[in-house]
């Protein structure tokens, strides 16, 4: 192993052990203060899943569609919400639009830099919090980041609302889902694993499923999917 690879790898054990010692707030918090996912130049940045427009412009144009496609529109809860560059996009085509997410500092900043009628931003922690009453959830690349037990919490909750959107980084070609990990800024990937939310020990069983979206990224796909519940 290279000098430089070494080095990069004991950065990640290094993060690793800190994050088995801190709560999720702290490991979101000090993901964005030591700029884990890049971003040098900005405050607060969510990583280029949040800004590749490869990743983004199809997922708001597929999003904003089913949205408009509702003649009441609809309430929706955007959690994990980031820097809100993607949210941001969403807004104008909800009836009131939640954004949500565990780090303070983040939300105080949302909250200044964008002011619409029908936007909030709310800080909690959605493993352990209630969340907000709405028709349609969002939840894009967020799960990635958490462990299995704190997923299984999520779960439960997204079960209650009637349209769910999920987004998450899986592998190409064959893969074992679900395999555990830390909460942290790290994803399966590297396992070669990714957040199935259907199979076990998840197991969600919505009335419906659709697949909106399936894009080849960084060595695995971007796969976005649709579900509903009565």
């Amino acid at each position: 192993m290279g000098i430089f690879k070494k080095f990069f790898s004991r950065k990640r054990e290094e993060a690793q052990v800190l994050d088995a010692l801190a709560s999720s707030k702290e490991i979101m918090s000090n993901t964005y203060a030591k700029k884990r996912w890049g971003g040098q130049q900005t405050d607060f940045y969510s990583g280029d899943g949040s800004h590749s427009k490869k990743l983004v412009k199809p997922y708001v144009r597929e999003v904003s569609q089913f949205l408009g496609s509702f003649e009441d529109p609809l309430v929706v809860c955007d959690v994990g919400c980031g820097d809100f560059n993607v949210g941001r996009q969403l807004v104008p085509y909800a009836k009131k639009y939640i954004g949500v997410d565990i780090v303070d500092a983040l939300i105080d900043r949302n909250n200044n830099e964008f002011r619409q009628e029908n936007l909030e931003f709310r800080c909690l922690n959605i493993s352990e919090d209630a969340l907000p009453d709405a028709d349609c959830i969002l939840i894009r690349q967020v799960l990635q980041h958490l462990s299995n037990n704190e997923i299984s919490r999520v779960v439960k909750k997204i079960r209650t609302y009637k349209h769910v959107i999920v987004t998450e980084h899986l592998p190409k070609g064959g893969f074992s889902p679900n395999l555990d990990k830390p909460t942290g800024a790290g994803i399966r990937l590297s396992k070669k694993s990714g957040v199935v939310l259907t199979e076990p020990p998840f197991e969600l069983n919505p009335e419906t499923t659709k697949e909106l979206l399936n894009i080849s990224y960084r060595g695995g796909r971007i796969v976005t999917t649709y579900f509903s519940f009565q």
